[in-house]
């Protein structure tokens, strides 16, 4: 294996720029929110596309953009995807319209798609080197991590200075920066022998994603209702038909083999759970810190950043522990030490617990951001070079179905606790979210609202309990899976096929 040197790593910076924007505009969104509404009047069915239609492309694409990444190249994907979401970005910023931010947001979500398995495959292609390579992806991963936190600080920042279109034009001078040195630090890599691009594999795989996505995201929305399970049953129906398809071809457009790899398929599945718990509290932390403890916005993004830094430093420090501690273990105990911190946070309350939130939210984060940068290493490394595009597509997907459910299930489970532990005569308003209690106990007199408020900020921190009860199950058993499945590859060794690599 030939050891990276200075140009490889400067390559790295590059192809971790577009991660981080990405990150960013999965989070800075949310503040963005109730300023862009003013201006633009969307209606509540259309604010929720205008939240929801970014990640609901970028999941529905990835494993279509990370085959056509292993097909075209993907330098040139990447490079295409930036043009699109640097494009895009303007579009959003100058938006008139609640369509016309609907349909920009649509085409970052397209851009989202193109960039983020070709960043993880162009790893897999420039540092051949193990050892290299796991630094590689913990500097990756601690970008990603980094970008959803620093979101909230910097949306924030913008927006006290700024309109609300500001959001979304920071991503222009970072593309230009991506455009302008891809072409000269980046290799191109493809498959060399891609074999027929089976256009009816590509429709089914679109087919199938985009409508199990859009059901999740009712459920996290509407609940569970008969238009979500009905989607997502069509979406499973027309995956299996994907699936035979795949297995009849010579040349599949996914090789499905790769799931046999125990190291592949088990990453992904730990993964998955990680994001599933994460995100799931992702959704409730903010309110807890605005709603229930009083802090402005700003205060209480600034009180994540120790989250940040763990999560930095979980996957930073992922490569280094890997020279003396089995991956195995590192993955199971990252895991394991994450499910204590869901358990701690079953001790918070309505007026204290925001020093245990802090320490708590940044243990977890730290294990699971270690974790998950092993896991990336051996899914990326369990697949043949020429497949690393459809390999990272399929890890992305996987994030992306688990933060989905994960904000649709436990989102959901918190909600309905919330609910119960309301009083019977509680207005509709407060029922719904605890910022309608909030406006809702603003609305009655003093001791009505008061008491309103009071049971409001009770129930919905007894969601938050039984939701960190349930983190903390899915957690260990995710531990403990990647402690037993992963401490041995399969004794099947794969033939590596080789790869063109040139600038």
């Amino acid at each position: 294996m030939v050891k990276a040197g200075r140009r490889q790593w400067f390559a790295l910076g590059v192809l971790v720029l577009p991660v981080l924007l990405i990150s960013v505009d999965m989070t800075v969104l949310g503040f963005a929110l109730p300023y862009l509404s003013e201006d633009l009047a969307p209606t509540s069915a259309q604010q929720l596309w205008i939240v929801d239609i970014y990640s609901f492309v970028l999941g529905g694409l990835l494993v279509l953009m990370g085959t056509l990444g292993d097909r075209i190249g993907r330098r040139k994907l990447l490079l295409a995807g930036g043009v699109a979401f640097g494009a895009a970005s303007v579009l959003a910023a100058f938006s008139t319209s609640p369509e016309m931010l609907i349909a920009a947001r649509a085409l970052l979500g397209l851009g989202g798609a193109t960039l983020m398995p070709s960043t993880l495959s162009l790893i897999r292609s420039i540092f051949t080197d193990a050892g290299q390579r796991r630094i590689a992806i913990g500097t990756w991963s601690a970008g990603f991590s980094g970008g959803m936190a620093v979101g909230p600080v910097v949306g924030g920042w913008l927006l006290e200075h700024f309109w609300w279109g500001s959001v979304f034009l920071i991503n222009v001078p970072v593309m230009v920066l991506l455009l302008v040195l891809g072409p000269v630090l980046l290799p191109e890599a493809k498959d060399p022998k891609p074999g027929r691009f089976d256009l009816l594999s590509a429709v089914l795989s679109l087919a199938t994603m985009l409508p199990i996505v859009y059901g999740i995201k009712t459920i996290a929305e509407h609940g569970l209702n008969w238009t979500a399970a009905g989607t997502i049953v069509l979406g499973l129906a027309l995956g299996t038909v994907f699936v035979l398809r795949q297995r009849a071809l010579a040349e599949p457009m996914i090789d499905l083999d790769l799931f046999r790899e125990r190291a592949f398929s088990a990453s992904i599945a730990t993964n998955l759970l990680g994001v599933f718990a994460l995100v799931g509290l992702l959704f409730l932390v903010p309110q807890y810190l605005q709603l229930v403890l009083g802090l402005r916005p700003m205060t209480a993004a600034l009180w994540l950043l120790p989250e940040t830094a763990a999560g930095v430093a979980g996957a930073l420090l992922a490569p280094v522990l890997a020279r003396h501690i089995r991956p195995s273990t590192l993955i199971g105990g990252g895991l394991l030490a994450a499910a204590a911190s869901f358990a701690a946070l079953t001790q918070i309350g309505v007026t204290s617990g925001l020093a245990l939130l802090v320490v708590a939210f940044a243990l977890l984060s730290g294990g699971v951001a270690l974790s998950e940068t092993l896991t990336n290493d051996l899914i990326i490394s369990a697949a043949p070079p020429q497949r690393a595009g459809a390999a990272s597509a399929i890890s992305e997907t996987g994030f992306e179905l688990g933060g989905a459910l994960g904000t649709a299930i436990l989102g959901s489970l918190a909600t309905a606790v919330y609910r119960g532990g309301l009083p019977g005569d509680a207005p509709e308003a407060a029922r719904e979210t605890l910022g309608g209690a909030v406006a809702a106990a603003g609305q009655l007199p003093g001791p009505a609202g008061e008491s309103l408020l009071a049971a409001a900020k009770e129930a919905f921190v007894q969601g938050m309990h039984v939701t960190a009860v349930v983190g903390a199950v899915l957690l260990a058993y995710a531990g403990i899976q990647a402690t037993l499945l992963l401490r041995k590859k399969n004794s099947t060794k794969r033939e590596s096929s080789r790869i063109t690599v040139g600038v």
